[in-house]
């Protein structure tokens, strides 16, 4: 089994959406078992409804289950300082021009929104395993980006 590698933080957010969609699920159910009358010889609308919203709620519960039973908690003692990898918190110039810092978490944790890249898209698949100085282009929609690593800390 491939371990997942989480921050402390992504550990904990997993932790508390996991408790969060066990509690809507025992609410679907409850409001199934409401819902349904055993002599309906058709289930309505809002029955379907609900046991697609519970089948959503259990395969979510499913991968948050799978991802946390094979994590492993990475921490600033555990991340090497002059390779990038999950954890990381790298600063990069683009193109030459602007430089901007990302942290590479894996893909359950990823918002980037926040700049916590993915360490499966196509920029954090290029990140891991640089160092500072590193040079490398990466395909992108608007065409080839050049990054160079500044820093990694």
């Amino acid at each position: 089994m491939n371990r997942t590698l989480l921050t402390q933080n992504g550990y904990q957010k997993l932790t508390i959406e996991l408790n969060d969609l066990k509690i809507k699920q025992e609410h679907l159910i409850t409001q199934i078992e409401d819902v349904a009358q055993p002599d309906e010889s058709g289930e309505d609308g809002l029955v379907s409804q609900l046991k697609e919203e519970l089948e959503v709620v259990n395969d979510k519960i499913g991968n948050i289950e799978d991802t946390l039973s094979s994590s492993e908690i990475i921490n600033g003692e555990l991340t090497k300082k002059n390779i990038i990898q999950v954890g990381s918190t790298v600063k990069i110039k683009i193109s030459g021009n602007s430089t901007k810092k990302f942290y590479i978490v894996n893909h359950m944790e990823s918002d980037p929104s926040l700049n916590k890249i993915s360490d499966q898209s196509p920029l954090g698949q290029a990140l891991i395993g640089k160092k500072v100085n590193d040079e490398f282009e990466v395909s992108a929609p608007i065409g080839k980006i050049t990054y160079k690593i500044v820093a990694i800390t």
